[in-house]
């Protein structure tokens, strides 16, 4: 790093600790005589927090000890609560499903999927987009991270972009990359396990609701607006970035030699993809054994490594991202220190507007609007986990008080996080898809507006359609 970037660097880290130093002063000062000492305290940490997440120039794991320090020393609630996101079965889940996606990783299970899907689609470059897209959704039945998932894609499909001159056929590479990066922001729409926000929101709604929702129930509501979207993306890619080549010479004729490389399935894969199936067989009848989707997660990570039977071993499975874990756990516990404050209670009488509790009382007009305020929320607010555990709470104390259904109003608000399209840092599959390199903000600014936009269509048609048919609002 040159001096000048290391210079740049301590400039905006130290900016943005500034900043969140202003957003925690301002919040106190101006809620100090309104609100209680705790619960202004919470709010005033929320929002520094939140800064610092979003701006990410320290670590996102550090900032969430960071947190977990300043509520230990303040003493706003007991270190029991302080510490209870960490005992939550989400940490788990998501602990479990990045150690199975790093025993699947030492498979060829990934790459054997993508080179045969790529072989079988077809050469030309819109089957090509389809068949990546595709890829992102068969990998959420057995890879419960959406940042693993987009990880283990993406040096196949950097690999695919140098079998043509992709520098004189920019749009191809943009295709290709948003094909990436916009299929893995959907892939989690209606798995459950697929997703942090997903897994969030059942905590969440356990928290405030004392009810939750199956896997089976969540494939059930979202599978409409998983299945609309796909095409949806699909088309958005193509018309806003036209191909210049209609086909990509070559491409069967190297996935065919790649999939001869690796020879037929072996018996380690053979294995690990037995396993697996029998894990996502556990998710899916979660309402028969009444098992937490963790259960099952745990299971598949104890046999994927056990000697003899597994695919790898424990010490490879522990290398995963902390960081993760980290600001998982701080956000569930703060989703609790918000409600035990009174924190979230404040913010909800805040928002109870006359118009803004009759628009509750008509379901299909809440629905637009939480779909709308969501999606605007979520561009400031850019990380999914931060933006659910401090936008649903809120939203769950309004619908409670205007009598309309929290469930629908929360989940509604949980599916709209996911889609983030427009800003590079909305989601993880955007970032790794910059990170590559080939491709930038401004790649995502037209396609993504095009995307939300359908996102927002498709869920509210979802809303007025199925979800009414099948008694979810009325």
């Amino acid at each position: 790093m040159s001096v000048q970037a290391a210079g740049r660097r301590i400039w905006w880290r130290g900016l943005s600790v500034c900043a969140a130093a202003i957003v925690f002063g301002t919040i106190f000062l101006l809620l100090h005589q309104r609100a209680g000492d705790k619960a202004c305290l919470t709010l005033a940490l929320t929002g520094a927090a939140i800064v610092l997440w979003v701006a990410e120039t320290i670590p996102i794991g550090q900032t969430s000890f960071l947190v977990l320090l300043i509520i230990g020393f303040t003493g706003i609630v007991p270190l029991d609560t302080a510490l209870s996101g960490f005992a939550s079965s989400a940490i788990f889940l998501i602990i479990a499903g990045m150690m199975m996606a790093r025993a699947v990783n030492d498979t060829s299970l990934i790459q054997r999927l993508t080179y045969y899907i790529l072989l079988k689609i077809g050469s030309t470059t819109s089957r090509i987009l389809a068949g990546i897209i595709l890829i992102s959704q068969i990998q959420a039945f057995f890879i419960p991270a959406t940042a693993v998932r987009t990880s283990l894609l993406l040096p196949a499909i950097i690999n695919l972009m140098k079998m043509f001159d992709y520098r004189a056929h920019p749009n191809i590479r943009r295709q290709l990359m948003l094909g990436v990066a916009f299929g893995g922001n959907i892939s989690g729409t209606a798995i459950l396990p697929a997703a942090i926000g997903n897994v969030l929101t059942v905590e969440i709604l356990n928290l405030y609701l004392h009810t939750s929702i199956s896997y089976f129930r969540w494939l059930w509501l979202a599978f409409p607006i998983w299945l609309l979207l796909i095409p949806a993306v699909w088309y958005i890619i193509r018309r806003t970035y036209p191909a210049e080549i209609k086909e990509i010479p070559g491409v069967q004729e190297v996935m065919e030699k790649r999939l001869h490389e690796l020879g037929p399935l072996t018996w380690a894969e053979k294995r690990c993809l037995a396993i697996l199936t029998v894990t996502v067989g556990l998710w899916a009848t979660e309402s028969l054994h009444h098992m937490v989707p963790a259960i099952p997660a745990i299971f598949a990570v104890i046999l994927l490594s056990l000697p003899g039977i597994g695919v790898t071993s424990w010490e490879n499975t522990t290398k995963i991202n902390l960081d993760t874990v980290f600001i998982l756990g701080i956000t569930l516990s703060l989703g609790k220190v918000l409600n035990e404050t009174g924190a979230i209670q404040y913010v909800s009488q805040m928002l109870e507007h006359k118009w803004l509790i009759n628009s509750f009382h008509i379901p299909i007009f809440a629905i637009l609007l939480v779909v709308l305020f969501t999606q605007i929320y979520h561009l400031g607010v850019s990380n999914v986990s931060t933006a659910i555990v401090t936008l649903l709470p809120a939203l769950i104390g309004i619908a409670d008080r205007a009598g309309a259904d929290p469930v629908a109003i929360a989940f509604s608000a949980a599916l709209t996080c996911l889609f983030g399209f427009i800003l590079v840092v909305e989601t993880m599959p955007n970032v790794l898809a910059q990170a590559s390199g080939y491709i930038g903000q401004r790649d995502f600014l037209i396609p993504g507006i095009w995307a939300t936009l359908a996102s927002i269509l498709i869920t509210m048609f979802v809303a007025a359609t199925w979800w009414r048919w099948i008694g979810f609002i009325s």
